[in-house]
């Protein structure tokens, strides 16, 4: 699967546009990807969404950057070496809402599985069966990006976010639910709760 993390300008694929894209190879995790490119023109931007990615109005309108094009031609060309075109990450259904929007807008063949592996529901799965009651808030799921890495043993992503953060975090609380093992070794020396019997993580 490719764990991937796209920053965006807003959270409608229509109407904002893609600035950065990061990814990670999982079956090989040193393959990965990062790229950003200038706002295309007439898309809108929300000042929560730079909030949130870091951006500045002068970075993403700077043209010496890959347009969104350009850029969704580079990733394309990256994830078609990949053996597994299944996309995973903490909120899916958006990454891929954006690219194949993305790709329509360009008439780009991009041909992603449109089945998802989203990291919330093996977070909440893994909370369940190791006794723990995933957190709610407003009687709805609150097993946010923070919440699951804590849960798995890791720091929170870095502020502000950044697509290859995003993709290199998710990809190792996929692999820590998955295998009960680290996947980076940056991450190797962090013990994982319930198999140390560490279940000290908060709601």
């Amino acid at each position: 699967m490719l764990v991937v993390d796209i920053e965006t300008t807003g959270i409608d694929n229509r109407y904002h546009g893609i600035v950065s894209i990061g990814a990670v190879d999982f079956i090989d995790p040193d393959r990965q990807f990062y790229g950003e490119c200038f706002l295309r023109n007439g898309a809108h931007i929300m000042d929560d969404a730079l909030h949130i990615n870091g951006f500045t109005y002068e970075e993403i309108n700077n043209p010496n950057k890959l347009s969104e094009e350009e850029l969704l031609d580079e990733f394309r060309a990256w994830f078609r070496k990949a053996q597994n075109h299944t996309l995973a990450g903490q909120n899916p259904h958006f990454d891929l809402s954006f690219l194949r929007e993305a790709s329509r807008r360009y008439s780009m063949d991009f041909n992603l599985a449109h089945r998802i592996i989203d990291l919330h529901s093996v977070a909440t799965s893994h909370m369940i069966r190791k006794g723990y009651p995933p957190p709610t808030q407003n009687r709805r799921s609150n097993v946010n990006s923070d919440t699951i890495m804590n849960y798995v043993g890791i720091p929170v992503e870095p502020r502000p976010h950044t697509a290859i953060n995003g993709a290199i975090w998710e990809a190792e609380a996929f692999h820590r639910l998955f295998y009960d093992e680290p996947l980076f070794d940056a991450f190797e020396n962090m013990l994982i709760p319930w198999m140390h019997k560490l279940f000290t993580f908060q709601e």
